[in-house]
């Protein structure tokens, strides 16, 4: 078995991934579905790019990737929600994570919906180092 074993939990699919927070033990995640939506603090007269704090939002968010936390996201619909997969312990892991974004300190980004995600389908290679 690789470090990339899949144990279904329930409802929720875990894997053993090791990585940057791993430490000397593989942390088991789950994945989740997560929806962020504009905040109080958005400015619905300018674009994205254009909203307070776009550069540090962005460079975190990249942060948040370069982990291995936040698999694949970004604007769905009319672009007042944005979609992510994420992998994470557990919704207080996710919660903790995306408090930390500029973004969400100043209003502009709040967690819309958590929810645990079976990926059944997934074309990502089981051994990707991320």
């Amino acid at each position: 078995m690789t470090d990339a074993q899949v144990a279904c939990v329930g409802q929720w699919t875990l894997q053993r991934r090791g990585g940057s927070r791993g430490g000397k033990y593989p942390r088991a995640v789950a994945n989740f579905a997560v929806r962020l939506v504009h905040g109080p603090g958005w400015d619905s007269s300018r674009q994205i790019r254009d909203q307070p704090a776009w550069h540090a939002h962005a460079a975190f968010m990249d942060g948040l990737v370069e982990d291995g936390f936040l698999i694949l996201g970004g604007p769905v619909g009319d672009g007042e929600q944005t979609l992510h997969l994420i992998e994470a312990a557990d919704e207080q892991d996710i919660r903790a994570r995306l408090g930390g974004d500029p973004w969400a300190k100043a209003g502009l980004l709040r967690i819309g919906t958590i929810e645990p995600w079976a990926l059944w389908l997934d074309s990502r290679p089981r051994n990707s180092a991320r």
